[in-house]
């Protein structure tokens, strides 16, 4: 009878905390609607994945902008990049199979207070879970931007960009884009906030032109 009430115990506590982890998955909500999406029309392999933040999931055109490429964008909210390491990768990178993978992730941890070394870790992280489970695609990885709103992390976003381009220098199937600089006012180090739209975070259309310009000969 005891170990019956004990097993009973544990299997209460287990599930507690199945529970506890799915109450405490971010953007479980995009998600689920990610999934469904995939239930109805799988994307094809070896397409070209976007993946990160609401810079991605707000670019509601980038499949119109690049017609005819296999173009599969899975932006999550206001994801950081840890997140994509521990919760997203398995969900919406890795079934997928792409040949290229664009990310941009990595504003959110430093406007939350992590460093740009733990942004530089994490990515670390990524670029080598990528390389175990998916060797042939290439990764790129697009500069966090510099955000008006945004501008006391200014500093934290730079070297983060810097350690990222460095660590890619010399590896293969990967590029660093810069995607920061273009949205910069003309010989200065200050974002144009008329690329931006009213929250000065989030880039509007001419903001987009400009990134598009940049990805063009990496999406070709």
């Amino acid at each position: 009878m005891k170990l019956k009430y004990l097993l009973l115990f544990f299997l209460a506590i287990a599930a507690g905390k199945q529970v506890h982890a799915q109450q405490g998955f971010p953007f479980d909500n995009e998600i689920h609607e990610f999934k469904h999406q995939d239930s109805i029309s799988f994307p094809p392999k070896n397409g070209i994945l976007f993946i990160g933040s609401s810079s991605i999931r707000k670019w509601t055109d980038l499949e119109q902008r690049f017609a005819g490429k296999p173009i599969i964008r899975r932006g999550v909210g206001g994801c950081e990049l840890w997140q994509v390491v521990d919760y997203y990768a398995p969900y919406i990178l890795f079934p997928y199979h792409p040949r290229k993978i664009f990310i941009y992730a990595g504003e959110n941890d430093i406007a939350a207070g992590k460093t740009s070394v733990f942004v530089f870790n994490e990515f670390q992280k990524l670029f080598e879970m990528i390389g175990r489970k998916l060797p042939d695609a290439t990764i790129y990885f697009m500069a966090i931007k510099p955000s008006p709103s945004r501008a006391k992390y200014f500093a934290e976003v730079a070297n983060a960009n810097e350690l990222i381009k460095n660590y890619l220098a010399n590896r293969p199937n990967s590029a660093f884009i810069d995607v920061a600089s273009v949205i910069l006012k003309n010989h200065s180090s200050v974002p144009d906030s008329s690329l931006f739209e009213a929250d000065y975070l989030h880039l509007n259309s001419k903001g987009y032109d400009r990134w598009q310009q940049v990805l063009e000969p990496f999406v070709n």
